[in-house]
C-alpha cells in the first residue's frame, strides 16, 4: 500500500481541517472481521481534492455531504475525495475490517490458558486505516467520540470515561480533548481490573483474567509507582494532566514496549510478573511507566507536526522517566541502569550504517515508512543523553522553565523542534540553537580521552576529543585507600567543558567540587573532523600489550592544559557520572588501575562509566574479548550493583561469547560464564540477594555446555540453595537442553501441559525450533516462513530457538535460503513481521565472509521494504564488525 509523505500531508492540512469524528466498533461480528461506522465532521478551507485512508475488508458505503460515493473508489487504501467546496462537510463510511495477529491495528488474542479472547488497538504509526477510516496524520488532530458494542461479559475501555451503556451491550465514551488520530485507543475483552483514584481522576490497571493473580500481587507497587510519578510530573510541569481518567492495560503479543494513548496507556503484559523476577526488572517496569506518563505532556498534549520530530516525543519521555523515577520512587540508581542498558544501545545504533540524527532533517523523512525506522536507539536513548547533557549544561530550573513555556503556547496543537528550542530560549542566556545544531543535528559518537602528566609542583590533565560536539562533563579523581589496597576513594570531581571544534572558544573555566581548590582554567582540545562511525581514530592507536587503553594521540592546540596539585591520582575518569553522550578512554595507568580495582570504585554510576568504556574498545577492535571476560571474572563476583551485573553479563554473553569469538574460542567463554556464575551463586548463598542469585541461575544455564547439571535441576524442580523453578526458569533449562540434543518433542509437550499458558506456548516453540534435528528445523523454517499462521509473538519465539551457534552444520544450508524468504515474508505480512524477521530471524551466528559476502548480496540485488531492509543493512554490519574482532590481534 501507499505511504503518506510528508508533502502530501502538508497539502492536505492546509486545505482540511478535522473537526470531530464518531466511531463506533462493532466488536460481536465473529473471529475475522469486526463492523466499523465512522462520521467524519470536517472543513474544507478552499475548493479542492484530497484523500481518506482506509483498509477493509469490505467497504459497504461512504457518502459525502448525503449523496452516495462509489466503494469502487477505494484503491490502495485511499479513497478520492474530489471536488470539494470551501465549507463544513460529513463523511459517513460503513466497513468490515480484519482483525490482525501482528499487533497492528485491532488484534485479535485467544489466551490458550482458558480460552478466553481479548481485542485491542495499536494504531501508532499509520495504522488507523485498518480499524476507522480517517485522515491519518499528526497535525489534523480532532476530536473523538468512541462507542463499541462488545459480547457480553467484556469489559471496554477508551481514551475518556464511558459515559452510557445500552441493554445491546453498546457502550459510549467521553468525547476526547483534541488529539491526533494514533493515539485513539480501545481495549475489550473479560479483562480483570484493578481501580483506584488519585488526585480526583479515576485510576485503573487492566490485564487477562488469567493473569488475575499476578497482577493483583504487583498492583499495589505498579499504583506506588504511578501515583508517584503523576505527583512528581504535576510538580515539574504548569499544565495539569489533560485528560479525564489514567488506565493502564497490560495486553498480549504487544510489540514495543507500551504506547501512551491519553487515558489509556497500553502495556505488553510481560510486564505482569508471572514468575520470579530481579529489582533491575521491576525497575524497568517502573521506567516505562514513568515515560509513557510523560508522553501525556509531551506527545499527547502537545504532538509533533511531522514524524522527523519523533525524537520530541520519545527523547523527552525516555529523559524524563529516568529523571523522576530517580526522584519520586525508591528506584534511585536508575541513571546507572540507564547507563548499561540504554545507553549502550544508542551507542551501538549510532555507529551502525543507518545512523541519523536525532532531530533529521525533514527532507530525510519524507515519508511514514522511512518514519517508522527511526524508532530506534538514536531517538530514545542518544536523545535522552543529549536532553541528559542540556540539562547539566543549561540547568533543570531554566530547562524546566522553557519546557512549560512549551507546553503552555502549543498545548492541544501542533509542534516543532524550532517551536522548542524557541522556547528553551526564552528562559537562559545560553546559545540552545548552537547547542541543538552541534548536538541534534549530527552523527557518530564523540570520544574523549586524556592526557595525565606528573609535573613537579603536582599534574596535568589535557583532553582530546574526536568529533565535534561541546561537552561539559564531570571529571573524577580517585586514590588507592591506604588501609584496602583494592579499594578506591573519591579525591575529587569537578567540571570541565569541552568547547566545540572550530570554534574560537576561550579557555573554559573548570569548577572544582569537594575540594578546597580555587576555579581553575583549562582547556580541551579536539579534532576538526568527526570519523566514520565504527571506524578508530588516531587518538586510539598503540594499544599497550596489556589489552589496555589507547596513548592519547598530542593536544592539536598549546591552550593552557588543568594543572591540579599533589600527585596525580591512581585512577582519572572523565564523564564521571555520565552526564554527556561520548566514549571516554583511560590512560594506561588509570586503566591498569581499573583492572586491579574496578570493583572497588564506590560509586555505581561511575563503575559503569568504566565498564562502557571496556566495552566500546572491545567493539573498536582495541580491547581483546579476552580480556573484557577476565575482567568480568574478577570484578563481577564482588560488584554490588545488580545493573551493573546484568548488563556485563549480557554484553559477555550476547556480543563476546555469541559473536565476537570464533567457534574454537566460543567454549572457554562459555566455561569462565560458567565459572562466573558458580562464584556469584556461591556468594548468595545465604539467600541475602535474591536478584542476584536469580541473574547467576540464568547465565548458567544459558552458557551451560554439558547438560547433566541442568538436567539436575529439572529433574528436582530446583537449583541448590535455591530458588525453586518457576515456569520461566522451567522452559529456560529445557531451551538449553534442546540446543545441546539432550531433550526432545515429548518432553516439550510435557512441559507444555504442565504449562499451557501464552507463555507457555511461546517457550515450547522456542524449544521445538532448537532442537538438532533435521526435522525439526524443516518444521520450524516451514512455521516462520511458508504457513503465515505464526502470530508476532510465536513468529519471535520460534526465530529464537532455530538459529544456534553449536548447531552450525545443521543450519548451514539454511543461511542463503533466509534471504529470499525474508524478503518475501515482509512483502506478505507488513512492516513488524518484517522488523521481526530481520532482528529475530537473521543468522547472526554466521559471522563468515562467506555469509557477509552473501548479504550484501542480497541487499544490492534484492527488492526489499524499508523495515527489512534498516535491519538488514544493521545485522550485516554487526556481523562486519565481529568479523573486524576475531582477525584483530
Amino acid at each position: 500500500m501507499p505511504v503518506l509523505t510528508r508533502d502530501e500531508a502538508q497539502t492536505r492540512a492546509q486545505l482540511i481541517e478535522a473537526r470531530r469524528y464518531t466511531v463506533h466498533l462493532d466488536l460481536t461480528q465473529g473471529d475475522a472481521t469486526f463492523d466499523s461506522r465512522t462520521v467524519i465532521h470536517f472543513t474544507a478551507r478552499t475548493a479542492g481534492d484530497t484523500f481518506l485512508e482506509l483498509k477493509p475488508a469490505t467497504l459497504r458505503s461512504l457518502t459525502l455531504d448525503g449523496h452516495p460515493l462509489d466503494p469502487a473508489a477505494l484503491a490502495d487504501n485511499r479513497f478520492p475525495l474530489t471536488g470539494l467546496t470551501p465549507g463544513e462537510h460529513e463523511l459517513r463510511i460503513d466497513a468490515a475490517m480484519h482483525y490482525s495477529r501482528t499487533g497492528e491495528g485491532m488484534h485479535r488474542f485467544t489466551d490458550p490458558a482458558d480460552g478466553e479472547t481479548y481485542v485491542y488497538t495499536q494504531l501508532f504509526l499509520d495504522d488507523v486505516q485498518r480499524v476507522f477510516p480517517a485522515f491519518d496524520q499528526p497535525d489534523l488532530k480532532s476530536v473523538f467520540e468512541v462507542s463499541v458494542t462488545a459480547p457480553d461479559g467484556w469489559t471496554v475501555a477508551a481514551n475518556t470515561r464511558e459515559t452510557g451503556r445500552t441493554e445491546d451491550g453498546r457502550r459510549t465514551f467521553a468525547p476526547t480533548p483534541l488529539i491526533s488520530t494514533y493515539l485513539v485507543a480501545v481495549i475489550a475483552g473479560p479483562w480483570h481490573t484493578v481501580r483506584t483514584h488519585h488526585a480526583g481522576l479515576p485510576f485503573a490497571l487492566h490485564c487477562r483474567r488469567s493473569l488475575a493473580p499476578h497482577l493483583d500481587a504487583d498492583a499495589d507497587e505498579i499504583l506506588d509507582v504511578t501515583r508517584a510519578c503523576f505527583d512528581r510530573y504535576h510538580e515539574k510541569f504548569d499544565e495539569p494532566y489533560p485528560f479525564d481518567s489514567y488506565d493502564q492495560a497490560f495486553v498480549p503479543e504487544f510489540n514495543a514496549g507500551a504506547m501512551e494513548n491519553p487515558g489509556l496507556v497500553t502495556f505488553r503484559d510481560t510486564y505482569v510478573f508471572q514468575s520470579a523476577v530481579t529489582d533491575t526488572q521491576r525497575q524497568a517496569r517502573a521506567t516505562t511507566i514513568a515515560h509513557e506518563m510523560a508522553h501525556m505532556w509531551f506527545g499527547d498534549l502537545v504532538t509533533l507536526r511531522w514524524w522527523d520530530d519523533i525524537w520530541l516525543n520519545e527523547s523527552f519521555a525516555e529523559y524524563m522517566a529516568y529523571q523522576v523515577l530517580s526522584e519520586a520512587t525508591r528506584h534511585q540508581d536508575t541513571w546507572t541502569a540507564f547507563a548499561v542498558a540504554r545507553k549502550t544501545w544508542g551507542y551501538d545504533a549510532d555507529q551502525s550504517p543507518s545512523t541519523h540524527p536525532v532531530a533529521p532533517d525533514p527532507e530525510a523523512v519524507p515519508d511514514t515508512a522511512a518514519a517508522l525506522l527511526n524508532f530506534d536507539g538514536i531517538s530514545y536513548a542518544k536523545g535522552a543523553s543529549a536532553l541528559r547533557q542540556l540539562v547539566f549544561w543549561m540547568g533543570e530550573k531554566d530547562f524546566l522553565a522553557g519546557i512549560n513555556t512549551h507546553f503552555a503556547r502549543h498545548k492541544f496543537a501542533n509542534a516543532t523542534l524550532a517551536d522548542l528550542l524557541d522556547n528553551l530560549a526564552t528562559a537562559t542566556d545560553r546559545d540552545v540553537h548552537a547547542w541543538a545544531a552541534a548536538w541534534l543535528r549530527t552523527t557518530g559518537v564523540d570520544t574523549l580521552t586524556p592526557a595525565v602528566t606528573d609535573t613537579d609542583t603536582g599534574w596535568t590533565l589535557d583532553v582530546t576529543r574526536t568529533g565535534s560536539r561541546p561537552h561539559r562533563i564531570t571529571v573524577g579523581a580517585y586514590d588507592q585507600d591506604l588501609l584496602e589496597a583494592d579499594t578506591l576513594v573519591l579525591r575529587e570531581r569537578f567540571d570541565l567543558d569541552v568547547p566545540a571544534s572550530g570554534t574560537d572558544a576561550d579557555p573554559v573555566t573548570a569548577s572544582a567540587t569537594g575540594t578546597d581548590a580555587d576555579p581553575v582554567t583549562a582547556s580541551a582540545t579536539g579534532a576538526d573532523a568527526e570519523r566514520p562511525p565504527g571506524t578508530a581514530s588516531d587518538a586510539d592507536a598503540d594499544l599497550p600489550s596489556d589489552g589496555g587503553p589507547a596513548t592519547p594521540a598530542p593536544a592539536l592546540a598549546a591552550d593552557p592544559v588543568l594543572t591540579r596539585p599533589g600527585r596525580r591520582p591512581a585512577l582519572l575518569l572523565l564523564n564521571d557520572g555520565d552526564q554527556t553522550y561520548a566514549k571516554v578512554r583511560l590512560d594506561p595507568a588509570s586503566w591498569k588501575t581499573a583492572l586491579r580495582s574496578l570493583a572497588g570504585i564506590p560509586d555505581a554510576l561511575t563503575r559503569a562509566v568504566i565498564w562502557n568504556a571496556a566495552r566500546d574498545m572491545v567493539r573498536d577492535g582495541q580491547l581483546p574479548p579476552a580480556a573484557y571476560l577476565d575482567a568480568a571474572r574478577a570484578h563481577l563476583p564482588h560488584e554490588r550493583d545488580l545493573s551493573v551485573v546484568q548488563g556485563v553479563l549480557a554484553f559477555a554473553s550476547q556480543q563476546i561469547a555469541d559473536h565476537y569469538l570464533g567457534p574454537d574460542d566460543r567454549p572457554a567463554a562459555l566455561a569462565t560464564l560458567t565459572a562466573l556464575c558458580r562464584d556469584l551463586m556461591r556468594r548468595t548463598e545465604d539467600g541475602q540477594d535474591p536478584g542476584l542469585r536469580l541473574v547467576a541461575v540464568r547465565h548458567f544455564i544459558a552458557a551451560a555446555t554439558q547438560p547433566d547439571g541442568i538436567q539436575d535441576w529439572y529433574d528436582n524442580d530446583s537449583v541448590p540453595g535455591g530458588p525453586l523453578l518457576d515456569p520461566e526458569l522451567r522452559w529456560s533449562i529445557l531451551h538449553r537442553l534442546a540446543v545441546l540434543g539432550a531433550t526432545d518433542e515429548a518432553a516439550v509437550d510435557r512441559e507444555l501441559a504442565r504449562d499451557p499458558s501464552a507463555t507457555g506456548e511461546q517457550g515450547a516453540a522456542r524449544c521445538r525450533a532448537a532442537l538438532p534435528t533435521p526435522e525439526a528445523k524443516a518444521a520450524a523454517w516451514d512455521r516462520l516462513f511458508t504457513r503465515d499462521d505464526l502470530s508476532n509473538y510465536l513468529f519471535t519465539a520460534t526465530a529464537q530457538g532455530f538459529w544456534q551457534p553449536e548447531q552450525n552444520e545443521l543450519l548451514a544450508d539454511y543461511v542463503p535460503r533466509y534471504y529470499p524468504a525474508a524478503a518475501a515474508l515482509a512483502a506478505r505480512r507488513g512492516p513488524a513481521m518484517a522488523e521481526a524477521a530481520g532482528r529475530h530471524a537473521f543468522p547472526a551466528y554466521a559471522a563468515t565472509p562467506e555469509a557477509l559476502a552473501l548479504g550484501e548480496q542480497h541487499l544490492r540485488e534484492t527488492d526489499l521494504t524499508p523495515a527489512l531492509r534498516r535491519k538488514l543493512i544493521d545485522q550485516l554490519d554487526a556481523l562486519s564488525r565481529a568479523l573486524h574482532i576475531r582477525s584483530t590481534p
